[in-house]
């Protein structure tokens, strides 16, 4: 049986066991990029089989994160589905004595590799089972026998050439005879994973490189079903900037959690590209459609990407200075209470060149939104003031600025009016401390005059107010 691969097709095969992380989504990312690039065909594939690890509930973030990025894919399959097919194969290689019924227990096979261990040898299945009778097999199975399946692995060199790693030998003598399924109707990944490819056409497999060891037990399973045999690519695994493998502490963390923060689809899409892929050149920012025509696998690099959170972030900020406050206003909304778009967007505006992450918004501009603020008495001195020069200096600061005009608030107005008062006593810091203190509640913020623009004149005086009644 052969499988003639004309068309290109890859497959981005992800387990519904966990929320789908960085790593991950940069191999669907590279699939969907080669394939777009030559105009070939990305395919889901839901790898359910593990119904004790596999939920729903991770199933939709895998396809939610999937479509936050744009990943659009062309054909969708679920493993679950497909068990009668699984079955079929199962069959052929039982018959053709490829296969065989293993009826070794747990604490069989637990003694087996502690005695390899101990003998310091390597830890594969001896193989007690594989020439059993048919009788020994019917008896077995008679007497209520669990059993799994194993593949009667041949002794070989396997060879293939890896697309960016070149060529790679394995000896299946070191593999051993893998199991390849519990029973008839629960596949394991190996090879659940070739009928799949198999079947779908695919032309090529690419995926992180710690796969690479599972390579040659799918291209056995290939050759003892007479299959053609896809395109390898394997890429590098993602490291942290100590160069150890990437976890949490680095920030592999999932795409929804990136999503929550208030990372941008384009960010991640930008970053990602550019671990382990290198088109050249010093450009950093591109879009989709430019990823996917620079896109090849022989700039994809061997050695490991180094994550960097800093980039990140970096990249984050450079995309959201680049949206329109109305795009931004929207961005922000589940981060803030308010519902008025046009002060929400005068607030946004003000701070659309420090964000980093969207979510940091709310930090920054809640204080707008709130009819009364909490903060220390003590955030509304300056340098060695007294309580009593502070009241004196929010008295003056009411007085001056009950007698603006509604129609004439706006930063330059109250700049006009404030900064001569400020400059009388060679300390600007004497009256616009205590001024942006009273206004924001906070230590750092943007500067009072855009703030009382933002808050209005009836807010900016009543903050006066009540930062004069604290004292």
């Amino acid at each position: 049986m052969t499988n003639e691969l004309k068309e290109i097709r890859v497959r981005f095969a992800p387990s519904p066991t966990g929320k789908l992380h960085l790593g991950n989504a940069r191999a669907a990312l590279f699939n969907f990029f080669f394939a777009k690039h030559i105009g070939g065909k990305f395919i889901l594939r839901i790898e359910d089989t593990d119904l004790e690890r596999s939920t729903l509930e991770f199933e939709d973030d895998i396809i939610e994160s999937l479509t936050w990025l744009g990943l659009e894919w062309d054909e969708f399959y679920r493993q679950s589905a497909r068990i009668e097919t699984y079955a079929k194969y199962l069959g052929k290689l039982l018959n053709d004595g490829k296969a065989y019924r293993c009826f070794c227990t747990e604490e069989e096979l637990e003694k087996e590799r502690q005695g390899q261990i101990d003998g310091g040898s390597l830890q594969i299945y001896s193989g007690k089972c594989r020439n059993l009778s048919e009788e020994e097999i019917k008896k077995n199975l008679a007497e209520g026998k669990k059993s799994i399946i194993r593949f009667k692995s041949p002794s070989q060199k396997v060879r293939f050439v890896d697309l960016i790693r070149g060529e790679v030998e394995f000896d299946s003598s070191l593999i051993g005879d893998f199991s390849i399924a519990k029973d008839l109707v629960t596949p394991l990944y190996n090879f659940a994973v070739v009928i799949d490819d198999f079947e779908m056409k695919i032309s090529h497999v690419i995926r992180g490189e710690d796969h690479i060891s599972n390579t040659p037990k799918q291209i056995l399973l290939q050759e003892a079903l007479n299959f053609s045999q896809p395109k390898y690519a394997h890429l590098p695994i993602m490291l942290g900037p100590d160069r150890t493998k990437l976890s949490k502490r680095h920030g592999d963390t999932s795409v929804s959690d990136y999503i929550q923060q208030g990372y941008l689809p384009e960010t991640l899409i930008n970053f990602m590209a550019l671990l382990g892929w290198n088109p050249g050149g010093e450009k950093e920012i591109y879009s989709m459609n430019e990823l996917i025509k620079d896109f090849s696998l022989d700039k994809v690099q061997k050695g490991g990407a180094i994550f960097n959170i800093q980039r990140l972030d970096y990249l984050n900020g450079v995309y959201i200075r680049q949206k329109s406050l109305d795009e931004l206003a929207e961005l922000c909304r589940p981060y803030l209470t308010t519902t008025d778009k046009e002060q929400l967007k005068k607030a946004i505006s003000l701070y659309q060149e420090r964000l980093k992450k969207l979510s940091e918004i709310t930090e920054l501009t809640e204080f707008f939104f709130k009819d009364a603020l909490e903060y220390d008495k003590g955030l509304l001195i300056w340098k060695d003031m007294t309580n009593g020069e502070v009241k004196e200096v929010l008295d003056k600061l009411d007085k001056i600025l009950c007698d603006v005009e509604d129609k004439a608030w706006n930063k330059a107005k109250l700049e006009e009016i404030l900064m001569p008062e400020a400059e009388k006593g060679n300390d600007r810091g004497r009256l616009l401390w205590p001024l942006r203190a009273a206004l924001t509640g906070k230590k750092a913020s943007a500067g009072p005059f855009e703030v009382a623009e933002v808050l209005g004149k009836e807010k900016t005086l009543d903050r006066i107010r009540q930062a004069r009644a604290m004292l």
